[in-house]
């Protein structure tokens, strides 16, 4: 089997799942209703284009903070972030986030394990805010069993950041003499230092900086869930004032359900749910969750494409683009 059929192969599950999603979310509903979104209040257009830049820019922020130890700039860290964010939106299997820990690992002059250190503690952050945001917002109409399951993922998404954040200096001693109990070979080795370097990033950015990167998680969030209150503020979109909130959570949420890159499906199904759930019309709540949705993976995946572009260009003019495709190295660092 060719290299290009075991590539058809391994999206195309991914690309069914989107497809009965997009079925599930939009059966029943016509064209007409469609074409009949309209923007009501067009002064909420600044809203979603405002807090779609603040929402980008705290991340960029946030991920820079992160790095501080490696003495990454902001300019550097902003660049890779949107180019890995754009990357995940049209590529399988989250290779924009490998390509932030392998490919510009040298742009950004630090070591692939400290940036998987940073990544981790990335996704545990916004996991931990969106769980949070769902429970506080889930209300009375969500059943015992989602309730439940939210609670269990709060308590395991907060177990994992403290241990991450608070436990990294208790860790070393441990590992570093259980490394010495092993065989000392050359792979074990490499695993002892990539944990090691680690480690000593998420010491480094201490309980200070562990508490600051919350609050830069929650504004992250919370510019986020405005982004949802202003687009359905702009169409007319009727649903109470907790809504918009638990969509946004559940909307993210679904992108840890295989599918097509960019959560194509399960995103529209979630937030679709969620605003029918708060009295928001069937209808319009799926044209409003694929308007929303095509605003984002557009405006990210632009806006990242073109950092990307404009780097490539000033940097290496005269190299074919496609001599990009190998995303990982021959051999780990």
């Amino acid at each position: 089997m060719s290299q290009d059929s075991n590539k058809w192969f391994r999206t195309l599950p991914g690309l069914l799942i989107s497809g009965f999603f997009l079925w599930y979310t939009f059966r029943g509903i016509s064209l007409t209703q469609i074409r009949s979104l309209k923007g009501s209040h067009p002064f909420w257009i600044a809203g979603v284009l405002g807090f779609t830049c603040v929402s980008y820019t705290l991340r960029c922020v946030r991920w820079t903070r992160m790095m501080r130890s490696t003495g990454a700039r902001f300019s550097s860290c902003a660049r890779v972030l949107m180019t890995s964010l754009a990357a995940n939106n049209i590529l399988p299997l989250r290779i924009g986030d490998i390509m932030r820990v392998f490919t510009y690992a040298g742009d950004l002059g630090a070591s692939p394990s400290v940036i998987l250190s940073t990544v981790i503690l990335e996704k545990l952050l916004d996991i931990f805010v969106l769980v949070l945001l769902f429970v506080i917002f889930m209300g009375s109409n969500v059943s015992p069993h989602s309730r439940a399951l939210a609670e269990l993922m709060l308590a395991i998404s907060s177990a994992g950041l403290l241990a991450l954040l608070l436990g990294a200096r208790f860790l070393e001693v441990p590992l570093s003499r259980l490394f010495r109990l092993l065989p000392q070979t050359a792979l074990l080795g490499k695993v002892e230092h990539w944990l090691m370097l680690a480690l000593a990033c998420i010491r480094e950015i201490g309980l200070a900086g562990s508490c600051l990167l919350l609050v830069q998680s929650a504004l992250i969030w919370a510019a986020e869930g405005m982004i949802f209150v202003s687009g359905g503020r702009l169409v007319g979109l009727t649903v109470d004032s907790i809504g918009p909130w638990q969509a946004v959570s559940v909307a993210n949420l679904s992108y840890l359900i295989p599918s097509s890159p960019g959560a194509i499906g399960t995103f529209e199904w979630a937030v679709k749910t969620a605003l029918v759930s708060h009295g928001a019309p069937m209808s319009l709540s799926a044209v409003f969750a694929l308007s929303l949705h095509a605003w984002l993976l557009v405006s990210v995946t632009g806006v990242g494409g073109l950092i990307f572009l404009l780097h490539r260009f000033r940097t290496q003019p005269h190299q074919p683009l496609l001599d990009d495709n190998g995303i990982l190295p021959d051999k780990l660092p």
